[in-house]
């Protein structure tokens, strides 16, 4: 999975230089005192990840609002106070994880584990129970898609050697969409969206065309909400978001982050192997 890299966030430092005027021939100078005032952003709460992950490929918010996490070695529940806990048995390379929003309805691809025989690659796997449990649906030993989005009535898949694929019952069957890169997918009314070198594309034919977004931010990483609306990063660590994809506001910067999931406009999160970002 390519890794979506944006600037880390630089300390902010303010320095005071106190020096007194000269009296009766007689100079005296204040020495230089210097402080650190903390950064408080109200908008981003960050917590390291205990333990950390071993590497990310996607996120997703469950029924209970819980913030779950695909890794190179299965599923894991990421808690408000960074702690890490596996779900389920599984310890295969979960690419692409991302589900149906606000639901425990989870889709994912990638490479068996070592405790699997399965076929590699995985093809398109589902879980209806948050992630305890796998079946496979389809494309075994064929497909690896790195990114997957579904709002409940299609899901989408980017492929490196088949570009986009489309389903309308849930990764049973798929129909070719279009031959283009995305290093992330989201699926909301106003169509599918793919984030791409050069910025967001929509399409609002099946994923058979894209086209640029005027005014949207070039964001390397989008995720839909429940009620719809869109979060995204852009490549210089800033989190966007907005109602529908016609307007866009610059949210909060945030930093180097792997995988974004939107809860709903309110709230989103970030992450990467080591910290999890809430943004709200």
């Amino acid at each position: 999975m390519a890794r979506f890299r944006t600037a880390a966030l630089p300390l902010i430092a303010a320095a005071a230089l106190a020096v007194a005027g000269c009296t009766s021939g007689t100079q005296s100078t204040a020495d230089a005192e210097t402080t650190t005032t903390p950064v408080i952003n109200p908008r981003l709460t960050t917590m390291p990840l205990s333990p950390e992950l071993d590497h990310l490929h996607g996120l997703h918010v469950d029924a209970d609002g819980t913030v779950l996490a695909g890794t190179h070695s299965g599923l894991l529940a990421l808690a408000p106070s960074g702690n890490t806990t596996r779900i389920g048995a599984s310890d295969d390379d979960l690419m692409g994880l991302s589900g149906i929003p606000g639901t425990d309805t989870l889709f994912s691809s990638g490479h068996p584990g070592p405790s699997s025989e399965a076929p590699d690659p995985l093809g398109l796997a589902r879980s209806t129970d948050g992630g305890v449990t796998w079946e496979s649906r389809s494309l075994v030993g064929e497909v690896d898609f790195h990114a997957l989005a579904s709002d409940g009535r299609i899901l989408v898949g980017f492929d490196t050697s088949s570009g986009i694929q489309v389903s309308a019952d849930e990764g049973a069957t798929w129909s070719p969409g279009a031959a283009i890169g995305a290093s992330a997918l989201a699926v909301n009314a106003g169509g599918i969206w793919a984030a791409t070198p050069d910025g967001p594309l929509l399409s609002t034919d099946g994923a058979r065309t894209f086209a640029p977004t005027p005014g949207a931010p070039p964001l390397g990483l989008v995720s839909a909400g429940r009620d719809g609306s869109l979060w995204g990063m852009d490549d210089g660590g800033n989190a966007w978001r907005s109602r529908d994809g016609r307007a866009w506001e610059e949210f909060t910067r945030v930093g180097d982050v792997e995988a974004l999931t939107a809860l709903d406009y309110d709230t989103a999160y970030a992450a990467t192997a080591q910290e999890l970002h809430t943004l709200r």
